[in-house]
């Protein structure tokens, strides 16, 4: 192999599947056909061009982690693909008190984690309540790389104290007043105020089950080691090139038809960041899908039928439950003067993005962050920036500014990914000849990106948000105080900018106690009203959803937050590729 090759993610993985194939039992017993006219067999292949940085539960931070992590490992519920309803997972039943404080869940009790090394005996391996204590003790525990504790906090009684004790250095292992095991498959969780949409808090990755033994005996190398209750299991990992994930044989699901879960054999995932390249891959047939289509190649989804007639691929699209947006470092000039900001905002035209740039696949970010869409928000009722050049000039002469005279050298830094170098080019083109101001644009992979954003190097960036719990607070969790490390020398990884407002506080804190439905929402608006009068962030647009799929893949629905559950999927033979 030259060395080209040696470090073509496409080529990297072909040994590891070929002896996957080659231990997975005999051609015939893989390709049968099973009740529901189903099939068993065949492999996945998909492509993450963003970074990836962790796939253990408590480290996600990226939608492509999300993707990978999701096929590993599980919670005690999980939300449909089809429609993000909540459904039994882990968990088989649950029980809510009247006053929505009190969840106590039933395990099912012939669910195991995948085999492994770490797991010495038959015991080790069956999931119960303990395990559960173990994960959610984890998730309520101070460390550098615990990125979930905002999904407990002010809502599990105790874990406030628990997070606080143990950033102070106290005892991990100390019980939390409202995490209890009552019998070896059933488990109580205690919440300081009423929370009718915690089971939804439930099914985030944050919550996801693994065995102690994971972290103990590899918690220096979570990326190379994974032990879940998901479908699949990790195969190999090459780092920054691919995964390969195989069927887990001993998997507890079965499908609507009794077949057992997963119908695939293995799912190959290649970390490739360019674009084209993956794009490539696609039509030449070497990926079963592809999201995030180059800006210059968005005519493709008009063209899903070749010359002959045959379907080139599935077309698939809904609206995102999703946000891009430019954040501002509030503790570095200029931007601490919220006048620099809203002028920032005011001149950048998020139409002409949408439309000309973008071909419109997207709806300008013109009420906030939260998506349009969302049940029961009352969207239109946020005040958010508009198109507004005068307005914009008078804010940046305001603060100091006329003309855009005397103002710092600022780098706008981007990412690659669907649009956004061209989006960067199209604001930084828009910024100096509305308000006078020169930008640097500055494109890193999307890991560094990130690590520059999380300690405080960038002053301003592109971000952006994929729900991943289908409620407004998930949005609005962005600019909670208590979700931002106050210590700039430290990382922050939820509220990247910092913000912190008491108003805004206090506002989101009433609406998390709060049951009743609408006035939760007025509170959630409210709060993001006075958001965006700050501008901590200017909202660009909501992305649509778009994904392409190979004409043999069968069974895997598009949703708002692209959950992906290939435990499901099968191939479907009688289709040409």
């Amino acid at each position: 192999m030259t060395l080209e090759n040696a470090r073509n993610p496409w080529l990297l993985c072909t040994a590891a599947l070929a002896l996957l194939m080659a231990c997975g039992g005999d051609g015939e017993d893989r390709v049968r056909r099973v009740q529901g006219g189903k099939q068993y067999g065949g492999v996945f292949n998909m492509n993450e061009a963003g970074g990836v940085r962790s796939i253990f539960p408590l480290h996600l931070s990226q939608a492509a982690e999300h993707r990978i992590a999701s096929q590993i490992y599980q919670g005690l519920v999980r939300f449909d693909p089809a429609d993000l309803k909540v459904l039994p997972c882990l968990a088989e039943r649950w029980e809510v008190d009247a006053d929505a404080t009190t969840f106590t869940l039933y395990l099912r009790k012939d669910v195991r984690f995948h085999a492994d090394p770490a797991l010495t005996s038959e015991d080790d391996r069956l999931v119960d309540a303990e395990d559960v204590l173990y994960c959610f003790r984890a998730l309520c525990t101070a460390d550098p790389e615990n990125r979930m504790f905002w999904l407990f906090q002010d809502k599990v009684l105790g874990a406030n104290t628990h997070y606080a004790n143990t950033a102070a250095g106290g005892d991990r292992e100390a019980p939390i007043a409202g995490l209890e095991v009552l019998d070896r498959h059933t488990f109580r969780i205690k919440l300081a105020h009423p929370n009718a949409g915690f089971l939804q808090v439930l099914a985030h990755q944050g919550c996801w089950i693994y065995p102690r033994q994971l972290v103990e005996a590899y918690g220096d190398d979570l990326m190379a080691h994974a032990i879940g209750t998901g479908p699949f299991k990790l195969r190999t990992y090459s780092p920054a090139e691919a995964f390969v994930l195989e069927r887990d044989p001993d998997h507890w699901d079965r499908d609507e038809h009794g077949n057992p879960l997963p119908f695939l054999d293995a799912v190959r995932i290649t970390l490739d960041p360019d674009k084209n390249k993956e794009l490539e891959a696609f039509l030449a047939g070497r990926l079963s899908c592809l999201t995030e289509l180059p800006v210059d190649r968005l005519g493709l989804v008009k063209d899903s039928v070749d010359a002959s007639g045959r379907k080139r691929f599935i077309l698939q699209s809904v609206p995102g439950s999703a946000v891009q947006f430019y954040g501002f470092n509030l503790h570095a000039p200029p931007f601490e003067d919220p006048r620099v900001r809203r002028a920032f905002s005011l001149a950048i035209d998020r139409r002409y993005l949408v439309d000309s740039v973008l071909g419109g696949l997207a709806v300008p970010a013109e009420h906030g962050l939260v998506a349009p869409g969302l049940s029961g928000y009352p969207y239109d009722v946020v005040a958010g920036h508009g198109f507004d050049p005068e307005a914009a000039r008078a804010l940046l002469a305001e603060a100091g500014f006329p003309g855009g005279k005397g103002f710092p050298q600022v780098v706008l830094n981007a990412s690659p990914g669907f649009g956004y170098i061209q989006v960067a080019e199209a604001v930084q083109d828009m910024l100096q000849r509305h308000l006078g101001v020169p930008l640097i644009l500055s494109v890193l992979p999307m890991d560094q990106h990130y690590t520059s954003i999380e300690r405080g190097r960038a002053r301003f960036w592109r971000e952006g948000w994929v729900a991943d719990l289908p409620d407004a607070e998930n949005f609005l969790s962005l600019l909670y105080g208590k979700n931002a490390q106050a210590d700039t020398a430290l990382p922050t990884y939820l509220n990247t900018t910092r913000y912190a407002d008491a108003r805004f506080d206090s506002l989101f804190a009433e609406a998390q106690r709060t049951v009743d439905d609408a006035r939760r929402m007025q509170l959630y608006a409210a709060a993001e009203n006075k958001a965006m009068a700050d501008a901590p962030v200017t909202p660009l647009y909501h992305e649509r959803t778009i994904r392409l799929l190979r004409p043999d893949v069968r069974d895997m629905p598009l949703n708002a937050m692209d959950l992906r559950d290939l435990g499901r999927v099968w191939s479907d033979p009688g289709v040409s590729r």
